[in-house]
């Protein structure tokens, strides 16, 4: 038994639900879990095929990116994470796709405008996209500066509003407070990126939704006036 065989299990689940999901294939994507109390981070191993994947098989990292616990490689993109943590420091869970919809907006450099109100039922304003990485950047320390380009565009955002960002020609990353709200949100990432681009097929002239709609659609669900779904008892 390991100290962190809790950690690596929940970080195991999150990386096994998003590929029951269909949202990753082959050895596609990652996701990490953080105990903050311990200063440590679990994330899936690089180059595992997800149904040789096992918990034990999980890394577990400091913050500084040394292993404390784990034989094998950690996930590339590992830097990654760990500069969202370091800024996000509300946040416990990342997860990291290349699902085909939301990687297509990444690729097109195109936040994800909103065009109807399945998007406003959980965003009232686009999903924002990062800028383009300059040559400099990526040759410098690429998974650092992918972070970076995150946390740039996040300087006038807030990330416990806006959960998710497709980072330009790469792909999108979400995360939440605990492993399966991030999870949920690479699902609905995907499920927005999807209906957003057959809407611009059907009508290429389409507008974003007009913003009395957005506004009661998301206050709906959210906020102290909300009266979606059941009471809590």
């Amino acid at each position: 038994m390991g100290r962190f065989d809790s950690l690596k299990e929940q970080a195991y689940q999150g990386n096994m639900d998003l590929y029951h999901h269909g949202l990753l294939l082959f050895t596609f994507g990652n996701v990490s879990v953080i105990d903050r109390q311990a200063g440590v981070v679990a994330i899936k191993p690089s180059g595992v095929p997800y149904p040789s994947l096992h918990p034990q098989d999980i890394v577990v990292l400091d913050l500084q990116g040394h292993i404390v616990e784990g034989v094998l490689k950690p996930s590339s993109d590992t830097p990654t994470h760990l500069v969202l943590y370091q800024h996000f420091t509300g946040i416990g869970a990342v997860a990291h796709t290349h699902s085909p919809y939301a990687t297509a907006w990444a690729q097109a450099g195109r936040a994800i405008p909103v065009l109807g109100t399945t998007h406003a039922d959980y965003l009232p304003v686009p999903v924002p996209c990062t800028a383009f990485m300059e040559d400099e950047a990526i040759q410098k320390a690429y998974e650092i500066e992918t972070g970076h380009q995150i946390t740039r565009t996040f300087a006038t955002l807030s990330e416990q509003e806006i959960e998710m960002v497709l980072v330009a020609g790469h792909g999108p990353f979400t995360w939440g407070k605990t492993v399966g709200s991030a999870v949920h949100n690479s699902v609905l990432l995907e499920e927005l990126a999807k209906i957003a681009l057959w809407t611009a097929q059907i009508n290429p002239d389409v507008k974003p939704l007009k913003k009395t709609l957005i506004e009661k659609h998301h206050r709906r669900k959210h906020g102290l006036n909300a009266y979606y779904g059941q009471a809590e008892s």
